[in-house]
């Protein structure tokens, strides 16, 4: 049977398919195992069959479901899963298992960052340099006016620079996955309702031990906001 055309606004309508199938994988409102039929999520989300098998292959694609032949679509095993896409990580913070996600990614930071402040220490150039004070500047500004979305800005932006400044690129294509933890930990309030001024002090101290080229202070800095964030989990959710 030949491939319908995609029509007219079908890429909204697969965003909203994947919208809504996505996180209720993730949530395990589909446990691993379970078959999805095509026909039944057309029904189910009133759209065409083209539209259901593009949201089907970007679930594919994060090895959430594989599709065969007289079986249909399969919610693969959670040890399966693309758990670094910043999508499934979206989807599982907003789901009921949030606080061990937030932990484990928590842990996840824990490992890489400092390394990662370290390395900055020694490859970051000029203009990383005085990015890393800026932001860290703005985020005081931020923390100060007690501004949580505009500090999670510059939050983000602070620890892309630091695991790019690395110079290691596996540390840079983290920073997705850090962003996701941290925005997921604002939207989902698993924070304080201000930002922790000992933390951004520390952001302040890092920039500033990068710029003067000492790793060892760098890391043991960029540790110390790591394990902060964890206690901080431990607080709000255990």
């Amino acid at each position: 049977m030949p491939q319908q055309e995609a029509r007219p606004g079908e890429g909204g309508l697969h965003a909203r398919v994947l919208a809504e199938l996505g996180p209720a994988i993730a949530s395990g409102e589909y446990p691993p195992g379970t078959v999805l039929r095509i026909d039944e999520l057309e029904q189910r989300y009133g759209v065409s069959r083209t539209v259901v098998r593009e949201a089907v292959r970007v679930l594919e694609a994060m090895h959430l479901v594989e599709t065969r032949r007289r079986v249909g679509i399969t919610v693969r095993r959670t040890e399966e899963w693309n758990v670094f896409d910043p999508a499934v990580i979206r989807w599982r913070l907003a789901g009921p298992d949030r606080p061990r996600q937030l932990r484990s990614l928590t842990m996840l930071r824990t490992a890489v960052e400092p390394v990662a402040a370290g390395l900055a220490a020694v490859a970051a150039d000029p203009g990383q340099c005085g990015s890393l004070t800026a932001l860290a500047a703005e985020m005081a500004a931020a923390g100060r006016a007690g501004d949580l979305r505009e500090y999670l800005v510059h939050d983000v932006a602070f620890h892309r620079v630091v695991l790019e400044a690395s110079g290691n690129e596996m540390f840079a294509r983290l920073g997705d996955v850090v962003a996701e933890v941290l925005t997921g930990r604002t939207e989902h309030h698993v924070m304080f309702s201000a930002p922790d001024p000992a933390a951004v002090t520390l952001h302040v101290q890092v920039a500033e031990a990068v710029r003067a080229r000492d790793a060892e202070v760098a890391e043991r800095l960029m540790r110390e906001i790591c394990v902060g964030a964890l206690r901080e989990l431990d607080i709000l959710a255990p």
